[in-house]
Parts: C-alpha cells; sequence; structure tokens
C-alpha cells in the first residue's frame, strides 16, 4: 500500500479542520487512521509548526540513481581490468613479455 506524504499546509488544514468536525469524521474524509492525527496533534502541541514540517528527505531518490549509476560504473570498470588482465596473460604467454611495447 502506498502511504501519501503530507505537507505542511495540509497537516495544518487538517488539524483545523478535525477541531470543528472531529477526529473522526476528518480520519474518514482524508483517509487516514486516527492514530496519525492524534499523532500530528501531539507534535503541534509540543513544538508549534516546527513539529509538523515534513521530515522526508527528498535528495534520496537522486542519492540511490547515482549509487545504483556508481555501482555499474564500478562493474564495468572491473571487467574491463579483468580483460586487461587476460590479455597481458596471454601476450605474456606467446611472446614472453606482457608489456606490448616491446613486441
Amino acid at each position: 500500500m502506498k502511504y501519501k506524504k503530507w505537507s505542511l499546509e495540509e497537516k495544518l488544514e487538517i488539524l483545523c479542520f478535525s477541531e470543528e468536525l472531529g477526529i473522526v469524521e476528518t480520519c474518514r474524509k482524508y483517509s487516514f487512521s486516527t492514530g496519525t492525527l492524534y499523532s500530528w496533534k501531539k507534535k503541534h502541541e509540543k513544538h508549534g509548526e516546527a513539529g509538523l514540517k515534513v521530515t522526508y528527505d527528498t535528495s534520496s531518490k537522486e542519492l540511490k540513481q547515482a549509487e545504483e549509476e556508481n555501482r555499474i560504473l564500478r562493474k564495468l570498470l572491473a571487467n574491463k581490468e579483468i580483460e586487461l588482465e587476460i590479455s597481458r596473460e596471454l601476450l605474456k604467454k606467446k611472446f614472453g613479455t606482457s608489456d606490448p611495447r616491446k613486441i
């Protein structure tokens, strides 16, 4: 199940709406649990608007993409190094030297 990530403005609007209409009706309207609403309410009372700020990191998607690209590049580099080592060994067996400039 995919969860919605609520912005600060949406959370404040929902909290105001819950005071007018009630917790249960608000939760039904926005389709989330009462525990979530009580959690937001508690954070808002304790820390104000700063407690409701979005805490997830938007750059994590870019970071994961960069890490995946880095992993692929490392794999390609390792394959190239293996190919070079094999070609050196073949040259060494064929000509007695692994340095292609000496041939």
